[in-house]
């Protein structure tokens, strides 16, 4: 049980906030298919276009979490995000479905864990492990509700109902409880010292290498994992898995994410943080392999909704955290910030990247990428280290 009342609110906005805005759309892609009949790439840039917006607007919102401005921005972002939901419910026409979705993006960059954790770590500094830890775990269930939650309220009532449903739990008990749990702690001392750092730290950072290397590593995680998670039902339907089976494996995946993140709290004293990083690109490469022979062996699947959660539930926490350590606490705010946008791109292009390489090769092709992605992002992340530690003491 978590003591923090502070941590403990934010932790239950998340979760609504996740499980309203973002797991909500892979949980309804066959369900928009059939219904509007629309194609899968189609569908897919209304997500790529959310999350780029996401992107786009996440170093705007580091510099209102700097400038104390952090509460404010989580219950709009919130509060806003849950009424595009309403109109998301309403669409006719494919527009329609863009522009909803384009205007959900824009709140996400305000108020899903990237802005959540700049928050924490800008406040508590070194000891923010723990706090986002905390709030993970409890957020990181908000698959499990989503995609079952989705499919009963579409099955007895419609996929429109479903949407309102869940915009009206982000608006009434997202939004209130992110104001509550993010004013508690900007109020704690710590933001001071943060803020003189930050007064005197210019953004040289965007200037070094080891800042591009690290954010375009963990882009290619999020490229993974974006790919893979808004394909996954499509992705098991064409390995003729039972769609009961389907909703089981998706909705697991928050609890592996969970277990990661137990994981790190339970061996913090054993694995550096650099160890756990290099541990989440590897994990994810070998929960996609499992992918492979899922159709000759189902209990693989098992297999990979365990190193596919743990792997990325490792990777939302460690991104943070070696952006502090590799990078330096000063202008915190603003390094977060743009190593987030950088991430979200990667984010924001893979299920639509996922789209395409579907109509292409089918999903083997999808899967052989991730595997790339994975590989290809733990380089970049070992280079990165290697080019700061010659140039930036950790801290």
């Amino acid at each position: 049980m978590i003591k923090d009342k502070a941590i403990l609110l934010i932790a239950l906005s998340q979760t609504t906030v996740w499980a309203g805005l973002y797991y909500l759309f892979p949980a309804l892609l066959l369900t928009w298919e059939e219904d509007f009949g629309w194609g899968k790439s189609d569908l897919t840039i209304a997500i790529t276009g959310a999350v780029l917006m996401s992107a786009i607007v996440s170093p705007a919102a580091g510099k209102l979490i700097d400038a104390g401005k952090g509460p404010f921005t989580m219950y709009a972002s919130a509060t806003l995000g849950g009424i595009g939901l309403l109109g998301v419910a309403s669409v006719q026409e494919l527009w329609q479905f863009y522009l909803a979705w384009g205007f959900i993006g824009v709140m996400l960059g305000g108020c899903l864990y990237d802005p959540c954790f700049s928050l924490i770590t800008r406040s508590r500094g070194g000891n923010a492990k723990n706090a986002i830890v905390s709030v993970t775990l409890i957020a990181g269930f908000a698959s499990s509700i989503s995609f079952p939650a989705v499919h009963f309220l579409t099955d007895v009532f419609g996929w429109r109902i479903a949407v309102q449903v869940f915009g009206g739990v982000v608006v009434f008990i997202g939004a209130p409880l992110a104001w509550r749990g993010a004013s508690l702690i900007e109020g704690e001392g710590l933001r001071e010292v943060v803020r003189v750092v930050d007064a005197v730290v210019p953004r040289h950072f965007l200037l070094h290498p080891a800042f591009w290397l690290l954010a375009i590593g963990f882009s290619l995680a999020g490229m993974l994992h974006g790919m893979t998670l808004h394909h996954l039902l499509p992705i098991l339907s064409d390995r003729n898995i039972d769609p009961g089976m389907a909703i089981v494996v998706a909705s697991l995946i928050g609890p592996m994410q969970v277990l990661g993140r137990l994981i790190i709290m339970k061996s913090e004293r054993i694995i550096s943080v650099h160890g756990l990083a290099l541990s989440c690109f590897i994990t994810m490469a070998g929960a996609i392999v499992l992918l492979f022979i899922a159709p000759s062996l189902p209990i693989s699947l098992f297999g990979f909704v365990f190193l596919f959660g743990v792997g990325y539930g490792t990777v939302s926490i460690i991104r943070p955290l070696t952006v502090r350590i590799i990078l330096g606490q000063g202008n915190f705010g603003a390094k977060s910030g743009f190593a987030s946008m950088i991430y979200l791109v990667g984010a924001a292009i893979a299920p639509y990247i996922g789209a395409v390489l579907w109509s292409t090769g089918g999903y083997d092709l999808v899967l052989y990428v991730a595997v790339f992605l994975a590989l290809s992002g733990l380089l970049f992340y070992s280079i990165a280290r290697k080019v700061a530690r010659k140039n930036w003491p950790e801290k």
